[in-house]
């Protein structure tokens, strides 16, 4: 399925765009963006706004661009570009043009000396500090800056000079002549330009003057031909600065800025400062670390395309800002993985079981099918022997009530295969079960034993023909549903996010699992190789999700 396939439902932004077309706005076109700032790894939160934006445009047989916000390279780097662009491809969209901020330094220069001929900006020497000070509150107007009276040509000849690199960082900003009065403290004479020595990705030392994001932002817009300029909610204060900027340049076209809420789950953070901390703190072991709520985190841990999709879709689009359960993202992924993973079988803490009537040597192979529902997925080969490997969680020598594997003197039937009784129990000095004896019923090969009711069905691994492998068993980062209103974010992380299993014991099959493929390890949950740490001589395999919600409780 491809991703303008997804199901979709009804939201207010597909009600204007229809509206829109129905009235032959912008000559029937329909052009979106995707405009990440390259400061960090692309979140769930910005998968939300992927899909989006690329499921509007490709709805409507329009174009969806993907533009990097490149206007501060103190914090951007080509790393965070090229991990957005695979971030990106990888959810399954393809973007009509590839474009940066960077692209129109040029023009957005002379736009600024337009407006500044047009009396529409000035040069401020003012301090950040006096800034703010003069700035004003939310209740009281804000304080003219003595710049805001130079001559048109003192401001021409000073902006001339901020460019060829005449005055230190900070000494001057050009700001917008708007309002100092405003009630949309925003528009309080913005700062548009700001003079910054830092070495930038793609334009190297060309400049020392860069533009500010919502200056920006709405002229790249429009000289892409975006009709729908689609943001957060964060940004609807910001809207009347992007129609001014538009209005008073009358550029060829003025797109339309929508905003919607934000993506807020539960259980995690999407800020990308407390991202950037995390991984430069090793709380987490890089970006892509399967606890991270990066899309390379949840690629690596497991997760599908099409689970993301398909969570973005169910949470809808709204104006009202609400937070999302994280059962209902391990939702996603469970429901998809119950469908397309393989069955499996791994043990991940062994407990030594020895056939005591199987004869020494003998190997069986039966065929087992990969999907107990979906025979078009065919089987693989899975061999018995004398002595075989289960989960030490399957024998109990006092069982509760109703606890229905292994216990002594018990019965229970290996998936796909014998009913075995356990005869004897073996133990080391210090009283730990270490290896069982059992006997096995030849005649229950694929069929129940006759005159008797075997419950309990246990998966095994053959010791001679298992794999070893490291399982990770990842969780929730945070153990606090909301760590953003804590005092320090960090109090909130999970002790127990992180479980790592070295001695586990995997099916043979599993010797040719490729990072594309994830599997369901029978009874324990989904799982998938790690692509950057699992190796022929020692696999590895992340954790996806649990087979049922553990959180729920």
């Amino acid at each position: 399925m491809s991703a303008s396939d997804s199901p979709v439902s009804s939201n207010f932004i597909r009600h204007i765009i229809a509206a829109d077309l129905a009235a032959n706005k912008n000559n029937g076109k329909v052009a979106t963006r995707f405009p990440p700032e390259p400061n960090g790894y692309l979140h769930i939160g910005h998968a939300k706004s992927i899909c989006l934006n690329f499921t509007l445009a490709a709805e409507n047989n329009g174009t969806c661009n993907l533009r990097f916000d490149d206007t501060n390279p103190e914090k951007e780097s080509v790393e965070y570009m090229e991990a957005i662009e695979r971030d990106v491809q990888w959810l399954g969209f393809k973007w009509a043009g590839k474009y940066h901020a960077s692209d129109y330094f040029e023009q957005l220069y002379a736009y600024a000396v337009q407006l500044i001929k047009q009396g529409d900006a000035y040069v401020d020497s003012s301090t950040p500090e006096q800034m703010r000070a003069d700035r004003g509150t939310l209740t009281e107007p804000g304080k003219e800056s003595p710049d805001r009276s130079r001559s048109i040509e003192e401001n021409l000849d000073l902006f001339t000079r901020m460019r060829a690199g005449e005055f230190a960082d900070g000494q001057y900003v050009l700001r917008a002549k708007i309002d100092m009065a405003s009630p949309n403290i925003n528009m309080r004479d913005p700062t548009i330009y700001r003079i910054r020595r830092v070495h930038h990705q793609r334009t190297g030392d060309a400049w020392c003057l860069y533009p500010m994001y919502d200056y920006t932002h709405c002229i790249s817009d429009a000289l892409e031909g975006i009709t729908h300029s689609i943001c957060t909610l964060e940004f609807e204060d910001h809207r009347p600065l992007y129609d001014w900027v538009l209005d008073k340049l009358q550029t060829p076209c003025h797109p339309q800025q929508i905003e919607f809420a934000r993506l807020q789950l539960e259980y995690t953070i999407v800020s990308k400062r407390k991202l950037l901390q995390l991984v430069m703190e090793k709380h987490v072991n890089g970006w892509d670390d399967p606890r991270m709520p990066t899309i390379s985190g949840l690629r690596r841990a497991g997760f599908t395309p099409e689970a993301i999709r398909d969570f973005c879709e169910r949470i809808g689009v709204t104006k009202n800002d609400s937070w999302i359960e994280m059962g209902v993202l391990e939702n996603c992924i469970r429901e998809d993985l119950n469908e397309r993973a393989p069955r499996a079988m791994a043990v991940l803490r062994p407990l030594k079981v020895v056939i005591s009537n199987w004869e020494d040597g003998k190997t069986e192979t039966y065929q087992i099918a990969n999907h107990p529902q979906k025979p078009e997925m065919g089987s693989r080969e899975v061999s018995f022997s004398k002595t075989i490997l289960i989960e030490q969680d399957d024998f109990m020598e006092n069982p509760p009530k109703d606890f229905k594997r292994l216990v002594p003197g018990g019965e229970v039937r290996l998936r796909g295969s014998y009913v075995i009784k356990c005869e004897e129990v073996i133990k080391d000095a210090a009283g730990n079960v270490i290896e069982l004896h059992c006997s096995y019923d030849p005649a229950t090969l694929g069929k129940n034993p006759e005159g008797r009711k075997v419950k309990g069905v246990i998966h095994w691994v053959s010791e001679q023909h298992a794999v070893p492998a490291e399982l990770r068993l990842y969780d929730r980062l945070f153990s606090h549903p909301n760590p953003d209103t804590l005092d320090n974010f960090l109090d909130g992380i999970n002790p127990n996010s992180l479980e790592v299993l070295t001695d586990c014991r995997v099916e043979a099959s599993l010797v040719n699992a490729t990072p594309d493929t994830r599997y369901q390890f029978e009874r324990t949950g989904y799982f998938c190789l790690d692509y950057a740490d699992s190796t022929a001589e020692k696999l590895v395999f992340n954790r996806t999700v649990t087979l049922r919600d553990s959180w729920a409780k």
